[in-house]
């Protein structure tokens, strides 16, 4: 099935509307981090056979400060992208004003490059060339390789920080609840966390959503895996 319509009050609707921002990449970088870190050190507290009371500390400690950190170093990512956007804006905007017509010959040779000639290529840069933000939007684009839609630091960050403690706090419910075998019920439930991770991603894939699952499972397992290992031998040697 096609995943929009093509008539023109559809597209007229679709086209009209703003763009924003997604954070999809955001949630999983959170969402799959949270739950890694935190179940690797369940399982390398558990595999070092430490109490159940130092697992928890850990993990909350683990939840919340690492939590923040990612938040805050996406947030400073975000904006650092934004600061370089804002700064090209500034540079085109004053090349706009001080050089307009070596500005005007740049969309000229990008519309070239697009297929455009003759006077339809002249009435192009004409109307391009009028509208001051489109004309920076272009060069975006164009010479520079960005989005013309700014990067949001604050909603990335909180996005980031929330998929992080929801999943980051999946591997410690079952300590925190003493149910009977606790590190095995937080294997699993951290591990349909993770494939329940990869089916979300897939909605924005074309990988099929049991791939998707599958991929995410792997690598969530092998942190995991690598962690258990690293606590059973440090266990071992200290012992």
């Amino acid at each position: 099935m096609l995943e929009h319509g093509h008539s023109d009050d559809e597209i007229r609707a679709r086209i009209g509307q703003p763009i924003g921002t997604e954070h999809l990449k955001d949630f999983v970088y959170g969402g799959i981090d949270g739950a890694v870190t935190t179940f690797a050190i369940v399982a390398g507290v558990h595999g070092a056979s430490l109490s159940h009371s130092v697992i928890i500390a850990l993990g909350i400690a683990n939840v919340l400060a690492d939590g923040f950190s990612m938040a805050a170093s996406n947030y400073s990512g975000t904006k650092a992208e934004l600061d370089d956007v804002e700064r090209i804006r500034a540079i085109e905007r004053r090349h706009i004003r001080e050089v307009p017509d070596g500005e005007r010959a740049e969309i000229r040779q990008i519309l070239q490059l697009k297929g455009f000639g003759g006077q339809t290529l002249e009435r192009a840069v004409s109307y391009i060339t009028r509208d001051e933000k489109t004309w920076i939007n272009m060069m975006l684009v164009d010479e520079y390789g960005k989005s013309p839609i700014d990067p949001r630091p604050l909603p990335a960050a909180l996005v980031t920080f929330i998929a992080f403690l929801i999943c980051g706090f999946i591997p410690l419910v079952p300590f925190l609840f003493e149910v009977t075998k606790p590190f095995e019920v937080a294997a699993v439930a951290t591990a349909i966390a993770f494939f329940s991770i990869g089916v979300l991603k897939s909605a924005w894939s074309l990988q099929p959503w049991w791939r998707s699952g599958l991929e995410t499972l792997a690598i969530g397992a092998s942190a995991a895996f690598i962690a258990y290992g690293a606590g059973y031998l440090v266990s071992e040697l200290v012992g």
